[in-house]
């Protein structure tokens, strides 16, 4: 159950939550003993994972939802500013994989990417942060991506503008009680891949992280009161070489992972 002591307590929502890290998330709150307010596009796979989740003697709320929607930011961001029933936790996770060229004379895609993993997270991002900077108190986990550590594409550009707006958030409401964490995970072994229909056999086996454990290290250092939160030795090290290594070295090494993933 959840320590009083704990920031992590009270309810949870979660972007993205009936899949993938988003899941994830979801039942380690859960086992917490937090109550969830679920969100996702498929209702169905919402309203299964609800009564699974709920075994866990909490509350969960299902809120079908496309972020890709201005309607469905709306209805999010209303639910996150409720004072009847407010949100103490609120993981900013819902993403997609963005494996398309940017030079390009249909930039449809790159739209699309950039409203679900970064006009909405910051959306909903300033709406949970309203609402506790008001009650002096709340965490907020923003997923960003070691991605956004190297010119991997608009994915990482995309992510870049996560963790740079998310640091930005964490100084402007901290000092009114409000935790923000820069989640960077790196190459997890979840769905989200192959649901995004992008090959990963140039990516090392040895940088695959396992799932539970990148959740866990993340809570870990939310409860250290961190405001970021890099899963894992190797990418500590990965991110700080993709900073300090000469810019070709970098290139170098993106082309090589790039190479036969679209």
């Amino acid at each position: 159950m959840a320590d009083n002591n704990s920031p992590l307590r009270g309810r949870a929502l979660i972007t993205g939550g009936s899949s993938g890290l988003g899941l994830m998330f979801a039942r380690h709150l859960a086992r917490r003993g937090l109550d969830l307010v679920l969100v996702a596009r498929n209702s169905e796979r919402l309203e299964e994972v609800a009564v699974e989740l709920g075994k866990n003697g909490v509350r969960v709320e299902a809120l079908p939802a496309d972020l890709s929607s201005d309607d469905g930011v709306r209805a999010v961001s209303e639910r996150l500013s409720s004072t009847e029933s407010p949100i103490n936790v609120f993981v900013n996770n819902a993403g997609a994989g963005l494996y398309t060229r940017m030079a390009t004379a249909d930039p449809e895609p790159l739209l699309r990417g950039t409203q679900l993993m970064a006009r909405a997270p910051m959306v909903l991002g300033g709406a949970a942060a309203a609402a506790m900077k008001e009650r002096g108190e709340g965490v907020i986990i923003n997923t960003s991506s070691m991605a956004a550590a190297a010119p991997m594409g608009a994915y990482s550009a995309i992510k870049a503008f996560v963790r740079v707006w998310s640091d930005s958030l964490a100084i402007e409401v901290g000092k009114h009680g409000v935790q923000v964490v820069s989640f960077i995970p790196g190459w997890v072994r979840t769905e989200f891949h192959e649901r995004s229909g992008v090959s990963t056999s140039s990516i090392p086996s040895w940088l695959w992280l396992d799932a539970d454990r990148v959740i866990e290290e993340c809570l870990a250092d939310v409860e250290k009161g961190k405001t970021t939160s890099t899963p894992s030795k190797r990418f500590k090290i990965t991110g700080f070489l993709a900073k300090h290594a000469p810019a070709p070295a970098v290139a170098a090494v993106v082309k090589k992972l790039n190479k036969g993933r679209r």
